[in-house]
């Protein structure tokens, strides 16, 4: 049995979470269009006959405008530290900027293998790009392999998690063979709504926007339901405004959208009840930070 940990890095939205999912197999990281989707580290356990790989999806590197990002960019940062392999993924359709420029300089004198993914292929016209991506790679960092994939449409990963295998000591099965992620449901849920808000608003609200779940248990006179009740925040008036929309029908529809991925967790039927509220300038407050799960300690 070889058995190890693996980070996940590269800047906002170039397939991360995707990766994450297709490699697992079923949804534990939400996905958006939306720069910043991930906010917390994402652990996902896959489990072969031979094998156990514990890949940590990590959110976006970018340069931070406010502590909330502040602490997601070291969060990732420090995730690289004390893993076993480091996969950092780039897209096929952006060039190699600044943003790349600061991962290269936080992993240039790690020891830990590095794999680098070249994502998105499937969205070049013309192959021979790849080509040119990996001559602008290869000589800038010793990579233990460079692979172009499509991790939307599960091209080449194959050979990815093969070599990663390799890389990784002999060791115990971390996790139940039967589990794909350490997070709770509770925290399960709340990203589903969030991307829920993701998916369905603009400008600045889906980074405006935390999600705590109140509370969640069995429904006391139907056992075979699942009560939950979330608080969704935002730091103005205007955006509750926003959420709630025209006679309540934007939040319906989140909410609506979210019960529907939120059976699939758990496997029961739900009933869900969200509140919008408002705390102002939360990313930039220590108290508010915490208390949505941003804190120090729970990235």
């Amino acid at each position: 049995m070889r058995s190890g940990f693996v980070a996940i890095i590269g800047r906002p939205n170039v397939g991360k979470s995707t990766f994450l999912n297709t490699v697992i197999g079923k949804k534990i990281a939400i996905m958006s269009n939306k720069p910043q989707t991930t906010r917390n580290t994402i652990s996902g356990v896959l489990t072969e006959e031979d094998s156990q790989i514990i890949f940590i999806d990590t959110p976006g590197i970018h340069k931070p405008h406010n502590e909330l990002g502040a602490r997601m960019t070291k969060s990732a940062y420090q995730s690289t530290r004390g893993v076993d392999a480091i996969l950092w993924m780039i897209s096929a359709k952006e060039h190699f900027t600044l943003g790349e420029e600061m991962i290269l300089d936080n992993i240039k004198n790690t020891n830990t293998p590095v794999f680098l993914c070249i994502n998105k292929i499937d969205l070049l016209k013309n192959r021979n790009e790849i080509d040119k991506i990996i001559l602008e790679y290869k000589d800038k960092f010793n990579f233990k392999g460079i692979y172009p994939i499509s991790a939307l449409e599960n091209q080449n990963i194959v050979h990815v998690l093969n070599d990663i295998k390799e890389v990784l000591p002999e060791g115990p099965q971390y996790y139940p063979t039967d589990m794909i992620t350490d997070h709770p449901e509770r925290f399960l849920i709340a990203e589903i709504i969030r991307e829920k808000v993701l998916h369905n608003t603009e400008e600045e609200i889906p980074h405006s926007v935390a999600v705590v779940i109140d509370m969640l248990k069995k429904n006391e006179d139907n056992p075979n339901i699942i009560d939950c009740y979330a608080s969704i925040y935002v730091e103005r008036k205007s955006q509750k405004g926003i959420i709630i929309g025209a006679g309540g029908g934007m939040l319906k529809k989140i909410s609506s959208q979210a019960r529907k991925d939120i059976i699939n967790i758990l496997g029961s039927k739900v009933y869900l009840e969200v509140w919008v509220k408002v705390k102002e300038d939360w990313r930039n407050r220590e108290n508010a930070l915490k208390s949505f799960g941003y804190g120090d300690d729970n990235f």
